[in-house]
């Protein structure tokens, strides 16, 4: 995702319509509202909350004896696929804001997990890389990834699970 001048993080999404910026709806969705259309069960926001608690309980489920969170996995995924990176470069791949990411790198360190030096370009800037005992901890875990990945996305057929998969990287 990348940050406008303006500051918002989703940029490349068109804005809302002339109508909704000023009324906050049309008057067909308050229309609609008020006849008693809106459900919380129907709503994208509420069903990909679900689906996230779901995936997280997954995850959560499988990998718990390595005491891992899913964005510690991705942090130490990111690091196994692309190497040395700052911490900001790991943050705009892994998609976690800078307070996120920096939480999630302090505690990996302190775990052993991965280590960091000083960046001989720039002195200020920190660059990551896993450390041995890291690089054998996501070696043993990224098969259960697969797994979790598998389980959550069960109840699909195999082509649907294409198309899901499609359709959620269009929305991010």
């Amino acid at each position: 995702m990348r940050a406008s001048s303006a500051g918002t993080r989703f940029s490349r999404f068109p804005p809302l319509a002339e109508n909704d910026k000023q009324n906050g709806m049309s008057a067909k969705k308050a229309a609609k509202i008020a006849h008693g259309a809106y459900r919380l069960e129907d709503q994208v926001g509420h069903l990909l909350r679900r689906a996230h608690q779901r995936a997280t309980a997954v995850f959560v489920a499988r990998i718990q004896d390595a005491q891992i969170t899913p964005t510690q996995f991705a942090a130490l995924v990111k690091l196994a696929d692309a190497g040395e990176l700052s911490q900001n470069h790991l943050g705009r791949l892994t998609a976690m804001d800078p307070a996120t990411i920096q939480g999630v790198t302090r505690r990996l360190k302190a775990r052993g997990l991965i280590a960091g030096r000083a960046d001989p370009q720039d002195g200020r800037r920190v660059l990551l890389r896993l450390s041995a005992k890291g690089a054998r901890l996501t070696q043993d875990l990224i098969p259960q990834g697969v797994d979790v990945s598998e389980n959550v996305l069960a109840p699909l057929s195999g082509k649907e699970r294409k198309q899901f998969l499609r359709l959620l990287n269009r929305l991010t």
